[in-house]
């Protein structure tokens, strides 16, 4: 079967290929009886409009390249497919790469970029020990937008979570229902998603004159069972305490189990002296089959991954834009744990 040409549908339509060619492009100013002919020709014959062939014709790429290093962190996971979503409902298309954050992975993985000719370049950085950028990323040519859970301390264009707002309003939540011992279980000591979020912790309960003990506020691996025993700990020492702030969703599992453990049960009645209120910083709906049900300040992964895809097409539209930093903040998504 002969492929159909861009000739076949100006014949079709009865306009000239220079007509079709803006029509496909969007481009010029096209009467819309014009462009509804167009489009009535390409179904008729069938025509598939090469987007790659007329990139490289024109010098210009619909295709952005996405960088996530680690596809089991929850967040990022989330933010790709927004940032996915976005994209493709504005024309683009998407480049996977999956390098680690060493020099010869993100070489390669840039390589491949250039090689596939991407207009520019997302990076999910998902590394919270860090705030500084790969060299292979900071020295990145062609527009470049970053996504990053902490502070990222580069002259760069930023979409990041605000971990300060998220803690302190879910500690002002605590303490506006009556809490006045609430502590915080889980992240590593070098985390810094723990170290912002503590700082929003530590400035909620001085404003409310409210004194911060580090002993509240264990460390530990982020994984349930270092959390079960952290919070276990915690609670046999300090039997005082009615609410906990969780750092992940495996601190608030592992934090449930050390909550029975010491004999005492999850909820949010401060005045029921046994119950222990939790909240967590993730969108929990995938664990929310739990009875009771979690609260949790929401991550805001969807709006990231939008605003990360919106700023990465305003760069490309406006070469010259200055750097933009965008800090979104979460939403208290309140149900029956706190």
């Amino acid at each position: 079967m002969k492929k159909v040409s861009i000739i076949d549908v100006a014949k079709q339509a009865g306009v000239s290929v220079s007509t079709v060619s803006l029509v496909l492009r969007q481009k010029g100013k096209i009467s819309e009886a014009t462009i509804e002919k167009v489009h009535a020709a390409i179904n008729t014959l069938g025509y598939v409009h090469n987007i790659a062939a007329a990139n490289l014709r024109a010098s210009t790429s619909n295709l952005i390249g996405l960088i996530l290093r680690d596809f089991s962190d929850s967040f990022s996971i989330k933010v790709m497919a927004s940032i996915v979503q976005e994209l493709e409902q504005q024309g683009f298309m998407v480049f996977l790469g999956q390098p680690q954050d060493d020099r010869t992975s993100l070489e390669r993985c840039f390589l491949s970029f250039k090689q596939q000719g991407v207009a520019g370049v997302i990076y999910l950085s998902s590394d919270p020990t860090r705030t500084a950028l790969p060299e292979q990323v900071r020295q990145c040519p062609l527009p470049l937008v970053v996504v990053s859970q902490s502070l990222i301390e580069e002259n760069c264009n930023l979409v990041m979570r605000d971990n300060r707002q998220a803690a302190s309003l879910a500690t002002r939540y605590l303490i506006e229902r009556g809490h006045r011992s609430i502590g915080y279980i889980g992240g590593r000591p070098d985390c810094l998603i723990r170290q912002q979020r503590l700082q929003g912790f530590r400035n909620t309960l001085a404003q409310n004159g409210m004194v911060y003990k580090e002993e509240s506020t264990p460390a530990c691996d982020d994984d349930t069972h270092a959390a079960s025993i952290a919070t276990r700990h915690l609670l046999e020492q300090n039997n005082t305490i009615t609410a906990l702030l969780c750092h992940s969703p495996a601190a608030m599992i592992g934090s449930i189990s050390g909550i029975h453990q010491v004999g005492r049960t999850l909820g949010k009645d401060v005045f029921l002296t046994q119950q222990v209120a939790l909240i967590g910083f993730e969108d929990m709906l995938h664990v929310n089959l739990t009875s009771p049900s979690l609260t949790y300040v929401s991550s805001a992964s969807e709006e990231t991954g939008r605003q990360a895809a919106v700023l990465m097409m305003r760069k490309l539209k406006e070469p010259d834009l200055q750097i933009q930093r965008i800090t979104l903040s979460g939403q208290l998504v309140v149900r029956e744990s706190a």
